[in-house]
């Protein structure tokens, strides 16, 4: 996706230079904010096809422009930090990151990333020949075309990320799927070592699809493998 616009969030100018001068070479719009708060108006003002943030900025940190920004604005947002505790990762998952980086961290890597990502939001906006329009599971219905996800009538509010993992484990209802499997299609490239990825965004969905999240009825667990979403009930309708 060439021209893609893409804001950097840092208030590190080393990083912010080179990070830019990088992507510019490969073809990107670069919007660049050493703030929170600056952040957030050039995100609405210029609207980024993507996003990069740091943690660990002044006036607002990053993990609330990430909040604001995936309330407004359906785009991927990749963060940066310093920190390498996993329950750091956690939050930044948890609410709304589609990917996250340590610092120091390679170009190579965040070229890598910034590419599946858009891929996906190209893939996101259409619907494959082979594909069925509406994916239909008891009271669970998943729109292919309108990109939505209801639950008795009501949408429910999916990142883009966590859409692409329901339609996958969807469309393979009743097959257990590798985490390997699910990184490789939804993320997009060789994500070595972050299975727990996969967990997070497992647990987040069944936060929003399950009745009871603690006991899933839908994605089932199968343990030292994957996940297998169950489809005890309903259809996929044809185009």
């Amino acid at each position: 996706m060439k021209n893609a616009k893409i804001l950097i969030v840092d208030d590190e100018p080393s990083i912010t230079k080179t990070v830019q001068y990088n992507l510019e070479k490969d073809g990107y719009q670069v919007i660049v904010a050493d703030n929170g708060i600056d952040a957030i108006e050039l995100a609405r003002k210029e609207k980024p096809n993507l996003a990069i943030l740091d943690v660990m900025l002044p006036q607002l940190d990053g993990y609330e422009v990430c909040r604001t920004l995936r309330a407004e604005m359906p785009i991927p947002i990749i963060m940066l930090t310093a920190k390498g505790e996993e329950i750091d990762k956690v939050v930044g998952l948890e609410i709304g990151a589609d990917e996250y980086l340590t610092k120091p961290f390679s170009m190579r890597e965040l070229q890598a990333r910034i590419k599946a990502l858009l891929r996906l939001v190209a893939r996101y906006k259409t619907t494959r020949a082979d594909e069925p329009d509406k994916i239909e599971i008891g009271d669970l219905i998943i729109d292919l075309n309108r990109h939505e996800v209801k639950i008795k009538g009501e949408i429910l509010p999916l990142t883009l990320k966590e859409f692409e993992l329901l339609k996958l484990l969807a469309l393979n209802a009743n097959k257990v799927l590798s985490r390997e499997y699910l990184i490789e299609q939804v993320w997009g490239y060789d994500f070595a070592g972050e299975g727990r990825t996969v967990d997070v965004h497992v647990h987040w969905l069944r936060e929003k699809i399950e009745k009871d999240p603690n006991t899933p009825i839908r994605i089932q667990t199968v343990r030292g493998v994957g996940y297998r979403f169950e489809r005890r009930i309903g259809t996929i309708k044809e185009k």
